[in-house]
């Protein structure tokens, strides 16, 4: 699998996403290798990564913290989130997924959803994430407020208004119109403060790649003005404006409305 070691403010550009089933294998099983450390250190984080709001949550958080990662591309167009080796890290086939090779106890952990990840490395860093109690479920209810609202609802949204077959104006209107009310709770919430959790935590983090995506969304920026004025400031920052470039080639030439690629991100059933 093509890969990327990263550090901070690396301009770099990652290798285009190639995958077999034996580099998936590979790849994971070079994280459980004699110790955690490489002949110069530690052993960068692999991160299993499409360019999408969800796995560019996690490389802010890789860039903010200043820890080296290496991409692993997953193209979830060709189906590769499900490689069986790939189910070994992530048993819900979806990206992001990560692998430390210097885990609790200096040992390999691997660990998929997205909100798991963030508050593992900020657990693991002690960076963007309160260590006093009520810090940290003001952040928690945020974080888990993207994961459970501001998430499925713009994926929704993209859903049937870009990629549908069918044109279904009540589905569209229904999730267009929840995303409508959680941006209002998003601007509310911001009068007054710079981040939504008070500090800059790994909840602003999980949010800023759904909302800069409002246009696709069908909303209206203008309308949120608080909303506006963090999302302005959050692309300022130099590790989100490096997560939202990553990868963004990538997409080239990925006709989503194939039917053999909508088989695959949408037709899955138990297997």
């Amino acid at each position: 699998m093509a890969h990327r070691t990263l550090k901070r403010g690396s301009n770099a550009k990652a290798a285009p996403p190639k995958s077999t089933s034996a580099r998936f294998a590979a790849a994971r099983s070079s994280a459980a290798v004699k110790g955690a450390k490489g002949p110069n250190g530690p052993k960068p984080i692999e991160l299993y990564y499409w360019p999408t709001p969800n796995g560019q949550k996690i490389v802010i958080m890789l860039e903010e913290c200043r820890l080296p990662y290496t991409v692993k591309p997953v193209n979830i167009a060709k189906g590769e989130q499900f490689d069986p080796a790939f189910l070994k890290i992530s048993p819900n086939n979806r990206i992001p997924a990560l692998v430390d090779p210097n885990g609790p106890g200096k040992r390999p952990i691997s660990i998929f959803e997205s909100g798991a990840i963030l508050q593992y490395l900020a657990r693991k860093t002690g960076k963007f994430y309160p260590k006093d109690e009520r810090g940290r479920v003001e952040v928690d209810q945020w974080l888990f407020w993207q994961v459970g609202g501001v998430g499925p609802m713009a994926g929704q949204v993209h859903h049937f208004k870009s990629y549908a077959r069918e044109h279904i104006p009540y589905a569209i209107a229904r999730f267009v119109d929840e995303l409508n009310r959680l941006y209002g709770v998003m601007n509310k919430r911001l009068v007054g403060r710079d981040f939504i959790a008070g500090r800059y935590s790994i909840a602003d983090m999980a949010l800023v790649g759904w909302v800069n995506g409002w246009q696709r969304q069908g909303q209206d920026i203008e309308q949120f003005p608080h909303l506006k004025r963090w999302l302005a400031r959050m692309k300022t920052r130099p590790a989100v404006k490096r997560a939202l470039a990553l990868g963004q080639s990538w997409r080239q030439g990925v006709d989503m409305k194939d039917p053999k690629v909508q088989a695959v991100l949408f037709g899955q059933r138990a297997r």
